[in-house]
């Protein structure tokens, strides 16, 4: 928590224009008024650009003198208090001591409930499991145009896709690790601003990473830097152009082949044969090895034959899901699906969101029809001669304008539109075989393996932005922050606000789930959320708080003035900023009608709809303000926002602004229906060291009998000010990405303001003094007299009984009022001795709320704008210290590693056989038995490699294939699974005839042959594992070979050092699809038990 002091220095005396209007020359110099807190400069601290990674010799050393610096810093803070206590009790004067006391504020009623609860902020936060910071919020003015977009785990690293096109990478092992606020990564160079990172896939069998890039080009990286300076830096291996358009998604099949999908439907294959072989070429021959592989490619549309089309295949392929379990693949749209075989690259079945099957536009009037448990395939394209002749140009095209005729027929049938807040934005396969989507409106669909829709969920109001799974979860990113927690029935287990903003990418590798927010920030949770674990680790984080927490202390000044359409001399505003901004870190002005009148105003109203803002006259009080404050060399403005007459702006001190970022303006209309900006509010929202601080000028219906008018304008101003407009940050660039970046979607009924730390509402309320003649208001500011005169003041009325500013803070009023003032007339002469003689009233204000416990204001009258100077020590956790607090305790605890070794275990399990021998086209079933009668076993079936057998038997020239995918001649079925207590896993082996290889040039086949009939040998790994362990595995090795030859063909295949397990004395796991490509039951009497 942040503990937050502030003083509050106000003065107020101006001329207000509310009801009469006149032109105004200069405003008077005002005095120079006192501080009454010494002047204390914020130390600098290092930024927190996660880009700039020093080397540093000894970061054990730089931790362990920053656990001191820290600890010293909080007993200081300790003995400082309780001096202040003691002081206070013998009635001892500590003002000059450390800090000031408490003084007397007012409180407003409402505060704390609803809408005007003050946010959780904790070093610890005590409403979700704690979270590992591998790459804490960074600041958005730091990140422009090199945010991170997506991740992606492999057994040992997180890597990371940025908007550059550059990929970052961390090394699991060192996620605890590190001296700078991000945990240890490597990186590599950025290339241009279009070639973001759009998409990444691992590939474990061959080490390395695909990247997908926005200007359709496809990149391989390799995970295992080399030795020497290079290894700081991550380099591709392997580029080149893959689509026209963006690469919008990717993934390796359980046979090694890589797939990519971009707009208009396309989807292209890249045979893992080809890809071998560039890995083949040299260093100088790089060049060869792209072309090579860049003209490989399969177009899967063009496997379909040309006798039938669906619009289906020209919607922009936004997903690809490889179901490595059947051997299948998935390719989706925002509104429709398409079932492909990964063996024979078939299509099999394309239906929509609803589950309904696609009709095929038939050339010939037919259609085809589809049973949903049922393959139906299509003739594939290798089994047609000049396929590349028939299916021309001419043909292409006029199937893409059935394609959108049949796309604007459906949606006129539907009606509008309605379908988008359903269209799919994720989806994953689990580990029991299921596939689930997530969709735009935030409800959750399971379907089944053949694309039948079975159930749906809804569980939040808020667009599905990701999807992952592990073990027997599911977790689910929303466009709100929020991640929840399922199991695979599709129960709700828990949820938690993960991110101030959109979870976009979530990945799990480590023992933990990584999230991706939208501004960049990666958070680590731990795959054994919720349960147990959670609260032991957050208790013990936050008894080690004072350890990795630093105190930095800040001063704001905030003022407000109604400048009635004047201008101020550059004395006036040297000798109110110059002086007072001295030692304050950030300022903030407020102005009230900088310029009105009818022109004004629907001009501004004009600006605003199409989304422009300012004026001469708006920008002669920047120049003018900046002038005064030496901007460039001392202070630097960061955002200003103005709407008609209201303006504001602010300044952060140069050394302040590495810390200060993520500035955001907003606009609220207040007047002639909500509409025109005669009355309303502007705001800037910031994040300083972490923390969110907003500030609101105001403007407020004026006359004395308009309360509830006013009290309306605050109400509509907190309620609706949405945060997002673009202002003046530290560079044009970031500028435009602020909208971009914020989160567009919101649970309702919760405004922005109620999100931040902080909130100073300053400006022209207009609230006046009921219940007083003009004369006896005058007597009483005469004799100072205030107390009298705040028991009549409306908005301490409207505050004590809640009905405005609920929970706001404000300073015991000592100065006098502020409306209304003649112009160069000092004291009691100011106010109005006119006709109208308006009653004296304090209009200008500031008001304020926070999460602090301490109470520390004061106001006084020295000049003519009303301002707060805020003190204000802000908690900021030292990531790279509390990461390995955490890391600490999760190795060196006792209770947590107990719970970890308990929830980690492997079952015992075994298998029918570890040696398969068959002919071609023969089947057999391995049997994987559960004999642990407790928990689940997750398993999953990989191929190390395959062999050649020469005439002695023997196994040679072994190679891996990408992903670790089984070679051509062999189906695995299910190659994944969920194998329950007590329970036997049924896994069909299938091996083909020898499949016919063929060479594609530019998406077409050129020629093929028959592959090599040598004798093969695959290895099969078994690969076990717990439902809570994501780093070990129990493994069992099966050999398999493809027999030819008599002589191979009488091996003995009994199992070797493998106990044979009959099916009749235990369950067997309920699997319904054992097949791919191939009907099982035509088999079954074929099937042979090893």
């Amino acid at each position: 928590m942040d503990d937050v002091f502030f003083s509050l220095h106000s003065a107020p005396p101006r001329t207000n224009s509310d009801d009469a209007s006149s032109s105004s020359p200069p405003l008077r110099t005002p005095k120079i008024f006192d501080r009454y807190f010494s002047s204390s400069p914020s130390s600098p601290s290092s930024s927190s650009d996660d880009d700039l990674q020093p080397s540093n010799p000894n970061p054990s050393l730089e931790a362990s003198t920053k656990r001191l610096d820290y600890m010293i810093q909080f007993l200081d803070r300790k003995l400082s208090n309780n001096n202040c206590n003691n002081s206070s009790n013998n009635n001892e004067s500590f003002s000059h001591r450390h800090k000031t006391p408490a003084l007397p504020e007012f409180i407003g009623k409402g505060g704390g409930t609803g809408i005007f609860r003050i946010p959780v902020r904790a070093a610890v936060h005590p409403v979700r499991p704690p979270s590992l910071e591998i790459r804490p919020h960074p600041l958005r003015e730091s990140q422009t145009g090199r945010f991170l977009r997506t991740i992606v785990t492999t057994e040992t690293q997180v890597w990371g896709g940025r908007e550059n096109g550059a990929v970052q990478v961390w090394e699991l092992k060192e996620m605890y690790g590190g001296s700078d606020e991000t945990a240890p990564f490597k990186e590599s160079v950025a290339l241009n601003s279009g070639s973001g990172v759009t998409c990444l896939v691992g590939d474990e069998g061959s080490r390395v990473v695909w990247s997908g890039h926005r200007d359709g080009r496809i990149r391989c990286w390799k995970m295992d830097t080399g030795p020497g300076l290079d290894r700081s830096r991550v380099k591709d291996v392997l580029s080149w152009m893959a689509h026209r358009g963006p690469v919008m998604t990717m993934i390796l099949t359980c046979y090694g082949d890589l797939w990519s999908g971009s707009e208009g439907g396309v989807i292209k294959i890249w045979p893992w044969e080809d890809l071998e072989k560039a890995f083949s070429f040299t260093a100088e021959e790089r060049h060869m090895a792209a072309l090579s592989v860049e003209r490989s490619y399969i177009d899967i549309r063009n496997q379909v034959t040309v006798n039938g089309f669906s619009n289906v295949l020209n919607s922009d392929v936004r997903y690809l899901l490889s179901d490595n379990s059947r051997a299948k693949v998935w390719s989706a749209g925002f509104l429709s699906f398409a079932l492909w075989d990964a063996h024979t690259r078939e299509l099999l079945k394309m239906f929509n969101i609803d589950g309904q099957i696609e009709r095929l536009d038939m050339l010939s009037g037919q259609d085809l029809t589809f049973e949903d448990d049922i393959k139906t395939k299509i003739v594939a394209g290798t089994k047609r001669e000049k396929m590349q002749t028939s299916f021309g140009f001419f043909q292409r095209s006029r199937n893409a304008i059935m394609g959108a005729a049949d796309a604007v027929r459906r949606v006129a049938v539907k009606g509008g539109f309605g379908d988008d807040n359903r269209r799919t934005e994720a989806v994953i396969i689990t580990t029991d075989g299921m596939i689930w989507t997530g969709c735009a409106n935030g409800s959750l669909v399971q379907w089944d393996g053949n694309g039948n829709r079975l159930q749906h969920f809804q569980y939040h109001s808020v667009a599905v932005q990701c999807l992952c799974t592990f073990g027997l979860q599911i977790w689910v990113g929303y466009a709100s922050g929020t991640v929840q927690v399922l199991d695979l029935e599709g129960n709700l287990l828990a949820g938690w606000v993960a991110h101030s903003s959109q979870v976009i990418k979530m990945a799990v590798g480590g023992g933990y789930v990584f999230t991706l927010a939208n501004h960049g920030g990666i958070r680590g949770w731990n795959v054994m959320s919720p349960g147990p674990l959670d609260g032991i680790l957050r208790s013990e984080l936050a008894g080690k708080e004072f350890l990795y927490t630093r105190i930095e202390n800040l001063k704001i000044l905030a003022g407000t003035w109604n400048v009635a359409q004047g201008r101020a001399s550059q004395d006036s505003l040297v000798s109110w900023l110059g002086s007072a901004a001295g030692d304050i870190g950030i300022v903030v002005v407020g102005l009230q009608e900088v310029e009105m009148g009818a022109g004004v105003l629907a001009m501004s109203a004009a600006k605003e709809t199409v989304g422009l803002e300012g004026s001469s006259a708006g920008q002669w009080w920047l120049d003018t303000i900046g002038k005064t404050l030496d901007e460039g060399s001392t202070f630097e403005r960061v955002g200003s926002r103005q709407l008609a007459g209201l303006l504001i702006a602010m300044w952060v001190r140069n050394n302040l602004k590495a810390h200060v970022g993520d500035v955001d303006a907003a606009a609220v209309p207040c007047g002639f229906g909500r509409a025109i900006g005669n009355k309303g509010a502007v705001g800037l929202r910031i994040r300083v060291y972490d923390r969110v601080m907003c500030f609101i000028n105001c403007h407020f219906a004026a006359h004395l009998e308009a309360v509830n008018r006013r009290n309306a304008d605050f109400d509509h101003v907190y309620r609706t000010m949405t945060f997002g407009r673009p202002s003046n940050f530290f560079n044009a660039a970031a500028a435009g990405t602020s909208s971009a970046v914020q989160n567009p979607l919101r649970p309702k009924g919760i405004p922005e303001l109620s999100e931040a730390d902080m909130v100073i509402f300053l400006g022209d309320f207009n609230y006046r003094l009921d219940g007083i003649s003009y004369d006896e208001a005058r007597d009483f500011v005469s004799q100072r007299s205030f107390d009298w005169l705040r028991e009549k003041d409306q908005l301490r009325t409207e505050m004590g009984v809640g009905k405005v500013f609920q929970g706001m803070r404000e300073a015991v009023i000592r100065f006098p009022p502020t409306y209304k003032f003649e112009k160069h007339q000092p004291g009691l002469a100011g106010y109005d001795s006119g006709e109208k003689k308006r009653i004296p009233a304090w209009c200008d204000r500031v008001l304020y709320r926070d999460s602090r416990s301490a109470h520390v204001s004061e106001c006084c009258l020295d000049c003519p704008v009303v301002s707060l100077i805020s003190h204000v020590d802000i908690a900021r956790v030292d990531e790279s210290v509390r990461r390995q607090e955490f890391g600490d305790i999760m190795k060196s605890n006792e209770e947590i590693r107990y719970i970890i070794d308990e929830l980690s275990k492997i079952p015992e399990t075994i298998v029918s056989t570890n040696n398969i021998i068959l002919p071609n086209q023969d089947t057999t079933i391995l049997r994987i038995t559960n004999k642990c009668g407790e928990n689940d076993a997750l398993f999953e079936i990989i191929c190390e490699g395959q062999s050649i057998i020469d005439e002695n038997g023997q196994a040679s020239d072994h190679h891996p294939r990408g992903s670790y995918g089984f070679p051509q001649w062999l189906e695995v079925t299910p190659a994944a699974g969920i194998i329950k207590p007590g329970y036997i896993a049924e896994v069909s082996i299938h091996l083909e005839d020898f499949p016919t290889l063929e060479v594609f040039l530019d998406g077409v086949p050129q020629n093929s042959w028959c592959e090599d009939t040598r004798d093969k040998e695959a290895i099969l790994v078994v690969k076990v594992r717990g439902t809570c362990n994501t780093n070990e595995t129990r493994n069992h090795r099966i050999r398999v070979r493809h027999c030819c030859s008599s002589q191979t063909a009488q091996l003995d295949p009994r199992p070797n050092g493998s106990e044979q397990v009959q099916g009749n004395l235990l369950h067997r796991a309920d699997y319904q699809h054992l097949s791919s490509s191939y009907d099982v039951v035509s088999h079954l009497r074929n099937l042979r038990s090893p």
